[in-house]
């Protein structure tokens, strides 16, 4: 189980086990396959291994291609596709028993001056101290939250998320097209290197990025009556940053239509700087009764 930062880096390191090729393990959070940002953030870690320090990770996409089993290890394996004056580029395939689960095109540039701007935080939202905690809200409504929706929350996580909206479950209605959730790591996590930095934002990227899409319809649909799951992740990263005060995921759905939903979005430190931007596609299937 995962109970803080370190828990997750320790999942994260890969174990090498050949020239450019690693193996990791799978822990679960709450749902039977192997969750999506674990896969992602691994292969980070794999790639990042292939690439002089002073190349920093600027982007990265990606497309899950298989569910993953958790009880089988996952063997990734490094293709060095380019080393270029200023940029480096690797590409990952992530793979369980010879079949390709997951695959990462990434790409680094070494750090360099130039110009600067940014999109700005929004400042009308509520702040974390206002809000309260996925555990806070098992702890308060437990008895009025759905069987399904009460287990997922009450899993142990390296993370503590604050949503600035709460949905009633029992009078569900259509919301916005965007999503804004405060997260925060659980421990210490003074002194960390970016690439780690880096790794463990893109776990928590792909946490609650299908809210935004689900939001306009969620009257109807709901995390139970869908089948979800990522079909695709990119990222853009700025800044260096640290995680010792809360940070924010803000999302928003241009689209949702032939059972995919797109989320785009933006991850902010509370003072405003922006670290990273988002893109994601993900399946939104309404079952068949």
């Amino acid at each position: 189980k995962m109970k803080n930062v370190n828990d997750l880096i320790a999942l994260l390191n890969l174990e090498k086990i050949g020239t450019n090729t690693f193996k990791g393990v799978s822990e679960t959070i709450g749902s039977p396959n192997v969750f999506g940002g674990q896969v992602l953030a691994q292969s980070l870690n794999a790639a990042n291994r292939t690439v002089p320090k002073e190349r920093i990770l600027h982007s990265l996409h990606s497309y899950f291609l298989e569910a993953g089993k958790l009880d089988i290890p996952i063997i990734f394996e490094v293709e060095e596709i380019r080393d270029g004056g200023s940029f480096s580029t690797r590409r990952v395939k992530a793979s369980q028993n010879e079949v390709t689960i997951f695959i990462l095109a990434a790409s680094f540039h070494k750090i360099e001056k130039g110009y600067t701007h940014q999109k700005a935080i929004e400042t009308n939202i509520k702040q974390p101290e206002e809000l309260i905690s996925w555990s806070e809200m098992v702890e308060q409504f437990g008895d009025f939250i759905p069987k399904n929706m009460k287990a997922f929350l009450s899993i142990e996580r390296p993370i503590e998320f604050k949503p600035t909206v709460i949905p009633n479950p029992l009078d569900p209605e259509d919301l916005p097209a965007e999503d804004k959730i405060w997260f925060k790591l659980k421990g210490g996590s003074i002194g960390l290197d970016l690439q780690t930095k880096q790794q463990i934002l893109t776990y928590i990227s792909d946490y609650n990025v299908l809210n935004a899409a689900i939001n306009p319809n969620a009257s109807k649909a709901n995390f139970g009556n869908l089948q979800t799951a990522s079909l695709d992740h990119s990222m853009w990263f700025f800044r260096d940053f640290d995680f010792d005060d809360w940070m924010l995921f803000s999302s928003e759905s241009p689209n949702s239509s032939g059972a995919r939903g797109l989320s785009k979005g933006n991850l902010f430190t509370r003072d405003g700087q922006l670290i990273a931007s988002f893109a994601q596609e993900g399946l939104i299937r309404p079952k068949r009764k």
